[in-house]
């Protein structure tokens, strides 16, 4: 059966746009209600802390009716739906309150679209980055056009842009057709058992602790750029040009796993994630410089997600792979990104912009010798 290659990359595309909206401009929306470091990242960690619950909830829901992409479709409508809410009120707990429904919602679909883009690929999974790479191209769209049209038309029409996005999700998910998992043994092997493997627990502890360094980039990174006099537009084009550094990396996963192997790369991401945090700490009113650091997001996401994915494919298999897809989610950008939040929020306030990015980067550090001590990956 034919891989959907277009249909697939669609969702991508739009997910993935909405995230690009999302992610880099949010916070400067909270800003703009006024509201302080400290509760920008308290909204923030709400947002991602519902990734714990939200991917174990409908990942064992696929795994046990196997009806992925119904999920997918209820997710991604009732998300756009749920979001809606902040155009009726901006105080703290409403925008709390919805957030977090939203958010339970949002995450159904990313771990369960993943799953059903690995069974597509079938015997070809290396080609997942091919098909993902589209979501990059999305986030590049949204990130470098917004920053435009927010600085002429004011950051009140973020709202506006990410409910029509997180539409354009749930109409790209009506035209995937579902895939089944190939048939298994029935003889599987217990979750429990799965997880208390010393490889698979080393695994999403590193994913956790990874994507806890990213809490400073993703909640104040747009902030830190503004309060040094950097433009809209031009902290769109930064984030944009990460991104871009990140398809580069896709579109040439296939022949890098090969060649250095899954455990030399994830190594290779983690440290190069401490750098980076290290450059942006330090030099952040030296543009070359920031340049450089966004240039690193090859490696801090677009490498780690890569190899990650395909381990997490690897050691979840069968009936467990909605929940493995799941727990990579959960822990990671949920569990991981709230601490991330929370963690930059109080740094932020209390110690300064510097103290934040410089507790990142010792977290990638942890992060690297558990990976370094712990992972062993045969290829």
């Amino acid at each position: 059966m034919p891989v959907p290659y277009w249909r697939l990359s669609g969702f991508y595309l739009f997910y993935f746009a909405a995230l690009g909206a999302l992610l880099p401009y949010w916070s400067l929306y909270l800003e703009n209600l006024g509201f302080s470091a400290l509760a920008i990242g308290q909204l923030m960690a709400l947002m991602m802390m519902t990734k714990i619950i939200s991917p174990n909830v409908w990942g064992w829901i696929a795994d046990h009716t196997g009806e992925r992409m119904r999920i997918v479709r209820i997710g991604s409508f009732a998300a756009a739906l749920t979001f809606a809410g902040v155009f009726f009120g901006q105080g703290f707990w409403w925008l709390a309150l919805v957030m977090i429904v939203f958010s339970f919602f949002w995450n159904a679909a990313l771990p369960q679209f993943e799953v059903t883009t690995l069974n597509h690929l079938g015997e070809q999974p290396h080609r997942y980055t091919s098909i993902r790479i589209w979501g990059s191209i999305g986030f590049i769209g949204a990130v470098a056009g917004l920053g435009p049209l927010l600085d002429h038309y004011g950051i009140g029409l973020l709202p506006v842009v990410l409910v029509m996005l997180f539409a354009g999700i749930w109409l790209s998910s009506l035209n995937v057709p579902e895939r089944a998992a190939p048939p298994v043994s029935a003889q599987y092997e217990p979750l429990g058992r799965v997880l208390k493997q010393p490889h698979v627990f080393a695994l999403l502890a590193v994913c956790f602790l990874m994507q806890a360094s990213h809490g400073p980039y993703y909640t104040f990174y747009s902030i830190y750029l503004e309060g040094h006099g950097y433009s809209r537009s031009l902290i769109g084009q930064l984030w944009a040009l990460g991104v871009i550094a990140e398809v580069g990396i896709f579109l040439v996963m296939h022949r890098l796993v090969p060649r250095f192997g899954l455990r030399i790369l994830l190594l290779a991401s983690v440290a190069l994630a401490t750098l980076r945090w290290l450059l942006i700490a330090f030099f952040v009113d030296n543009l070359p410089v920031l340049i450089a650091a966004q240039l690193l997001h090859a490696a801090t996401f677009g490498v780690f997600h890569g190899v990650a994915i395909q381990l997490i494919h690897r050691y979840f298999q069968g009936r467990h792979q909605g929940r493995g897809q799941a727990l990579y989610s959960s822990l990671s950008f949920g569990a991981g990104g709230a601490l991330g939040a929370l963690y930059s929020g109080f740094t932020w306030e209390s110690a300064g912009p510097t103290v934040s990015f410089v507790s990142a980067a010792l977290v990638s550090g942890v992060a690297w010798l558990v990976a370094w001590r712990t992972l062993r990956v045969s290829h």
